[in-house]
């Protein structure tokens, strides 16, 4: 039996329930809130704590690069291997002629430069002409010469016909000899007039208004590498005309640091590169060290002959000799860790290589040792095995650095 007390009661408990309904749904929406932005957060702290990699490892010191960047990159890998490496000394040194085969050409005597024929480059045979000048000396030469021969011819009449009266007795026997002697001297005096002009330079066949003239040659087969010879000009002892030089083997000049010279000895073969022919390396000995140690720089001056008949050795190129050691490791060869010059980059002010691994490439900083013929030791940082990027370096480092940029803003 249903009171009015219960009709009051009953819209009571349906406002209470719906309340409370109210409040939990107010309460499941804060906490689902909360949740959502502790979710955010965690995806902060984890960007802002760098990728996670299996294991935990941070992936900011790696790179990932498809078949097709990588090929558009030049980036080039080879596995690490220990290679033989011997303990020779590396210069750095500059291309000369061989002084013994270096002439700088003056006239014996001044005169007036004529022509001119040789030029600048031109390869030139032994005796062959650089210039002709025109002489006072060499034409009063020639002048005492002509005298020579003619003051001979009587001189020789003379005697020819002083020895037939001397055969009949008509004259006395020291006119006889006194017309030999005048004949003798005539012959002195022919061979001294001929050699003055030999030594001037003068042609005793030339006639006419040639006889002053006289021949500037070259003393042996090379290339004419100076010319100071200008039609017109006076020529003279004191100043070479041309420089003549036979490139066909040269000097490479080089500085041995103190501390190399009990590793270096005469005869010890070596190996010249220069920038002019990248790849490229020309045999040749060492034949000189120098006797006396430079107190500025401490180094002794050296010198390697290298053969170079085809020229391509050019004077005053720059160049890097790698002589064989001969020091008290006695030249052995021995093994070592090295990669290309090219492969190391400097990351930070570190000495740092890019390791192929997983499908990435990874910045590995490494301790660098001495350098031989284009490689480098690797004291520390890498192992035998590991693949290493030998070529695009360069490339993968400027990707490096701008990720790094990209991910500072």
């Amino acid at each position: 039996m249903i009171t009015a007390h219960d009709d009051t009661r009953r819209p009571l408990a349906a406002l209470a329930l719906a309340l409370a309904a109210a409040f939990s749904l107010a309460a499941c929406g804060k906490a689902g809130e909360k949740d959502a932005h502790a979710a955010e957060g965690d995806k902060h702290a984890e960007h802002a704590g760098g990728e996670k990699k299996e294991g935990g490892h941070s992936e900011e010191s790696e790179l990932t690069l498809s078949s097709e960047e990588a090929e558009r990159a030049g980036v080039k890998v080879e596995e690490l291997r220990a290679q033989a490496l011997r303990d020779d000394v590396v210069v750095t040194a500059t291309i000369r002629p061989d002084a013994d085969k270096l002439a700088r050409v003056a006239p014996r005597i001044e005169g007036r430069i004529t022509s001119a024929p040789a030029k600048l480059g031109d390869r030139v045979r032994a005796g062959q002409t650089l210039a002709t000048l025109d002489s006072v000396d060499v034409g009063e030469a020639h002048a005492a010469w002509v005298h020579a021969q003619s003051e001979l011819r009587i001189a020789e009449a003379d005697f020819k016909r002083a020895e037939q009266l001397n055969a009949d007795e008509i004259i006395p026997r020291k006119d006889f000899l006194r017309a030999q002697s005048d004949r003798d001297k005539a012959v002195a005096a022919l061979r001294a007039a001929a050699d003055k002009l030999r030594l001037l330079g003068g042609n005793p066949t030339a006639a006419g208004g040639n006889v002053s003239g006289f021949a500037v040659t070259a003393p042996f087969a090379g290339t004419v590498m100076e010319k100071k010879a200008t039609l017109g000009e006076l020529g003279s002892p004191g100043e070479p005309m041309f420089t003549v030089a036979d490139l066909s083997r040269v000097w490479i000049q080089a500085d041995l640091p103190e501390a190399a010279l009990a590793k270096v000895r005469i005869g010890a073969a070596a190996k010249v590169t220069v920038p002019a022919y990248p790849g490229e390396t020309f045999a040749g000995r060492v034949d000189h060290i120098g006797a006396a140690l430079d107190k500025e720089s401490r180094t002794v001056a050296a010198r390697i002959v290298v053969p170079n008949a085809d020229g391509r050795l050019k004077p005053e190129m720059f160049a890097t000799a790698s002589i064989e050691s001969a020091g008290p490791a006695g030249g052995e060869r021995r093994e070592v860790l090295s990669l290309p010059d090219a492969a190391i980059v400097l990351m930070q002010g570190q000495p740092t290589v890019f390791v192929y691994e997983q499908g990435a490439y990874e910045m590995r900083a490494i301790e660098p040792g001495e350098r031989s013929g284009g490689r480098t030791v690797v004291k520390a940082g890498l192992k035998a095995g590991e693949q290493v990027v030998t070529a695009g370096t360069y490339a993968l480092k400027a990707r490096k650095l701008k990720s790094q940029l990209g991910h500072g803003h």
